[in-house]
């Protein structure tokens, strides 16, 4: 089977944007002009998640990465009230989106840093993931990393600190979480020794992989065995995810591009590949003749 292609939260076009708010101007209001504002500001997020489900049918795009704004302030006890009627609605999306199989992941902002060495930073990021699991669980999602939320290491130098406070998380949070690789704290190595003595699945991404390694491309033998390090960790292999980009001004920098020109060739062998590209569904649409090729 060709890898599916996953989008990235909105498209370049007009056709799937969301809306959101400034904490500023939110707290200008009366709680009730609070509530009003996010009351509106979900259904209308709502409408267009559907219309990112419909966008990615017609595409045939079998991943969607769900924005971590998509209900500002879901964190906060008055996020989580406005967003609770909204439960019957969010199962009936969730559930479409199983039907058409349309996979749903979600990556929380830089700020989930749970190797901080800070116990205020930890508790926040905790609190952040939680919405997301929530998000997960309103929206019918299996707890499971089909239903992925992915975060990097964070903090460098702080493996076991990290090892260990994911075993503390949440069963909704831990059983969806995978890690991911990046360019400066945890380099792909690091990070699936991390994901073995976790028990969690690991997001490779090349690019920062090439990055953190100084390589000169993406045909490098590392990368194709990282890649098949990184499925080993997945309980389900079919469900391995994996990022790509490309740099923007050269290959080395970890700018992103606007597309994708260059592929590396044993992610014909990944299931799922999330696009992070600028220029969103055009990149994809790019990528479709590549994905149609064979695995060596």
């Amino acid at each position: 089977m060709p890898p599916e292609l996953g989008l990235v939260c909105i498209t370049s076009s007009k056709d799937v944007r969301y809306r959101t708010v400034t904490r500023k101007r939110l707290l200008e209001q009366s709680d009730e002009g609070q509530r009003r504002i996010l009351e509106d500001i979900y259904r209308d997020n709502i409408q267009t998640f559907d219309k990112a489900l419909a966008y990615c049918l017609a595409e045939k795009i079998g991943l969607y990465r769900i924005p971590s704004s998509i209900f500002p302030f879901a964190d906060e006890d008055i996020g989580r009230a406005v967003l609770a009627p909204f439960a019957t609605t969010l199962g009936r999306s969730g559930r479409r989106a199983l039907d058409l199989g349309i996979r749903l992941v979600m990556h929380p902002d830089q700020f989930v840093v749970l190797s901080s060495d800070s116990e205020g930073v930890v508790a926040n990021s905790i609190k952040i993931l939680q919405m997301h699991a929530e998000i997960m669980d309103l929206l019918e999602q299996p707890r499971s990393p089909w239903a992925l939320l992915e975060v990097h290491g964070g903090k460098g130098q702080r493996a076991d600190a990290l090892v260990e406070r994911i075993a503390l998380l949440p069963d909704g949070i831990r059983c969806r979480l995978g890690l991911e690789n990046d360019e400066y704290a945890y380099g792909a190595d690091e990070i699936h020794d991390i994901c073995m003595r976790s028990s969690v699945p690991m997001v490779f991404d090349a690019h920062h992989h090439i990055v953190h390694a100084k390589l000169s491309s993406y045909e490098d033998p590392s990368v194709g065995a990282m890649l098949r390090k990184a499925r080993a960790t997945w309980a389900n292999p079919a469900h391995q995810l994996v990022h790509i980009s490309n740099g923007r001004e050269s290959f080395n920098d970890r700018q992103h591009s606007d597309l994708i020109s260059v592929m590396p060739s044993s992610y014909l062998a990944a299931p799922y590949i999330e696009i992070e590209a600028k220029l969103k569904e055009e990149a994809i649409r790019g990528l479709r003749a590549w994905s149609m090729g064979t695995p060596a």
